[in-house]
């Protein structure tokens, strides 16, 4: 059973992302995919103030607008029946709802180093035909409430997916979310992080966020391009990627 971490260096991947697409992704045999890298999109400003010239009455208009705007971000608060801040009883309620697994299919875990606690799951097709996943739902160090819903494939949890199939998954995945309606400024696609592509980031108005990280390694081919070979694709919905409810060491103790 592999060890449940929140995303290693999730601020990282919030605030930190390289600036550049990368050239291309690649598949087990290290061709680069047809479609090219899409560029992030530009960040819109929810909404904007009005012109300077405009009069003070204008200005409860645009805060009006920016709610308005705000309402129709798309809203993380969970996976499926499982909703950040549910105890452990709920989320295991909420399992049985969405997969109906058998009595002794949920496992638990606990994280040693972050004091947080996890009930993991393998679930045959998540993704319709992208082979099976192995769920984990992590629970806070202090508030013992869901702060995390992780997807992992690979071949760790189903040995007949393929690079091929990792990439198509991770396609899949992400033309979903870009179709979803995130806050626009936090949209990044395609982005290369140590180790391999953030193929998709975003967040809602409460800075909840949903990461789509595609890992392998990196080899350099023809014309200088960077090509991954896939070996994992790993979704994560995160209730506060910036200051997660994991254990820390108080300041001064050391």
């Amino acid at each position: 059973m592999r060890k449940i971490y929140l995303v290693p260096a999730l601020v990282g991947l919030l605030t930190n992302v390289a600036a550049g697409p990368l050239a291309a992704q690649g598949t087990q045999q290290g061709v680069a995919p047809k479609q090219k890298a899409a560029p992030a999109p530009k960040a819109v400003a929810a909404g904007a103030s009005p012109a300077a010239a405009a009069p003070a009455a204008a200005a409860p208009a645009a805060s009006g607008e920016a709610t308005a705007a705000d309402d129709k971000i798309k809203a993380i608060d969970g996976f499926r029946s499982a909703r950040f801040g549910m105890n452990e009883t709920d989320v295991r309620a909420a399992i049985t709802k969405d997969f109906n697994p058998k009595a002794d299919a949920v496992k638990s875990q606990d994280n040693p180093s972050e004091l947080t606690h996890s009930v993991l799951l393998s679930v045959p097709e998540l993704l319709p035909n992208g082979g099976t996943a192995e769920l984990s739902y992590v629970f806070g160090y202090k508030s013992k409430s869901l702060i995390q819903i992780g997807a992992v494939w690979s071949k760790g949890t189903d040995p007949a997916l393929t690079a091929e199939k990792l990439f198509s998954n991770a396609n899949i995945l992400r033309a979903h979310f870009l179709s979803e309606g995130f806050k626009p400024d936090s949209i990044a696609v395609n982005m290369p992080v140590n180790g391999g592509i953030v193929m998709f980031r975003g967040s809602d108005a409460k800075d909840r966020s949903v990461i789509l990280l595609l890992q392998g390694t990196f080899e350099n081919k023809e014309n200088n391009q960077r090509v991954l070979t896939p070996t994992s694709l790993l979704l994560f919905y995160v209730a506060d990627a910036k200051s997660p409810d994991v254990f820390k060491l108080p300041p001064g103790q050391f």
